[in-house]
């Protein structure tokens, strides 16, 4: 087995068509967050002499902070380590160099989780075994993702959109809706009556409202049968979580903001959350599949979050998928195939298709069957686009 001989980072931002003089953040009244002008992402890069491993946080907020400690404090840790000690002890060792620093939380915990990531696909890498083996290996040939690219700047536009993803055989979606209650559940009707019946639609409110309208819109969505209702209240509102799932007959799904087992299981002892969403460009592998033994013993099923990161962090989501026992979905969208196609083969991301070349099969990846994570990473053109 290598000794890790080198580990780089590589802060990236993808243009998607902003203009030149765009700022880089924007926000907006209605999401309680800034987001990026374009995509910005931090991948690491960790090699020994026979083999190299691809790693991505979830960071498009200044993903040089994450890049730093990987820089200055993680990499001088792990340059030198022996591989054949295994990935969960040396992610445990760099967790503790920050215990009493938020070792499992915020920007720490996004650095970790790409170096966790990026110590599974060397581990596979230098073994000739995909990640969802090393893990201990899965059931499932195919992921089932649902669809949250359902676009539009008024109902009938996101009608028009749903209508054509279930044309071409998605049958789950998630709605992005910030606004009223009413306004929302309109929105829903009219993605509805779109897909027709039998397609699970979800709604994601973005933390925008307080407890009396989350549970006016639960109540509305509830007599819809919606799939899931997602970041209804502040990430940091146990308390009102707690009494909106008490009310609730639709699941109540949260976990993107969360980054480890003991804050999810928290969550989960106080049944504020029915359906849990760690992203693993924020959690690593590692701890993803930690969180979901905790939920499991919950009876709490992962459906893991995917935004802005690129078929990295996707990629690692995807072996998490496979290795868990409870899993309901993963969150997919053709933004993720955009934002890698440029460094990568994004073949192993694309939906499953019919034996005759056809629709997606209901929404589902195909688990990659290739060393690591089943990726073919260029890196001459990562370094070029972080040149750039």
């Amino acid at each position: 087995m290598g000794v890790i001989r080198t580990v780089e980072t590589f802060r990236l931002r993808i243009d998607k068509g902003a203009p030149p003089d765009a700022p880089r953040f924007v926000a907006s009244p209605r999401v309680r967050s800034i987001y990026p002008t374009a995509d910005e992402t931090l991948l690491v890069r960790i090699a020994t002499d026979d083999a190299v491993g691809w790693g991505e946080a979830l960071a498009p907020a200044s993903p040089e902070a994450p890049g730093a400690l990987v820089d200055h404090v993680f990499a001088p840790a792990l340059i030198g380590a022996d591989l054949a000690t295994g990935v969960r002890p040396l992610t445990r060792r760099l967790q503790q160099t920050g215990r009493e620093r938020g070792h499992l939380s915020g920007i720490q915990a996004d650095a970790l989780a790409a170096i966790d990531t990026a110590l599974w696909d060397l581990l596979g890498h230098e073994l000739g075994l995909p990640a969802h083996l090393l893990l201990g290996g899965s059931e499932r040939a195919h992921v089932p993702v649902y669809l949250t690219s359902v676009e539009g700047s008024d109902d009938a536009a996101r009608a028009a959109s749903a209508r054509a993803a279930r044309d071409a055989g998605h049958t789950r979606f998630k709605l992005h809706l910030t606004t009223s209650p009413e306004e929302t559940l309109a929105s829903y009707d009219a993605v509805s009556d779109a897909v027709g019946p039998g397609a699970r639609i979800a709604v994601d409110a973005h933390w925008v409202h307080q407890l009396g309208d989350a549970r006016r819109l639960a109540r509305g969505l509830d007599e819809r049968g919606a799939w899931f209702f997602e970041a209804p209240l502040a990430p940091e509102d146990l308390a009102g979580h707690v009494t909106l799932a008490a009310g609730a007959i639709t699941p109540i799904a949260v976990g993107e903001a969360m980054r480890h087992r003991f804050e999810f299981a928290q969550w989960a002892q106080a049944q504020a959350v029915r359906i849990a969403q760690p992203d693993i460009g924020r959690t690593g592998i590692t701890e993803g599949l930690a969180i979901a033994g905790v939920l499991e013993a919950q009876h709490v099923p992962i459906a893991p979050h995917h935004s802005m990161a690129t078929g990295i962090a996707y990629a690692a989501g995807l072996h998490v998928c496979a290795a868990a026992d409870d899993l309901l979905a993963m969150e997919w969208s053709p933004h993720v195939l955009r934002r890698s196609a440029g460094f990568m083969d994004v073949s192993p991301l694309e939906l499953a298709r019919g034996d005759d070349g056809g629709s997606p099969l209901g929404g589902s990846v195909p688990l990659p069957s290739g060393p690591g994570l089943g990726l073919t990473v260029d890196d001459d053109a990562v370094r070029a686009l972080a040149a750039g």
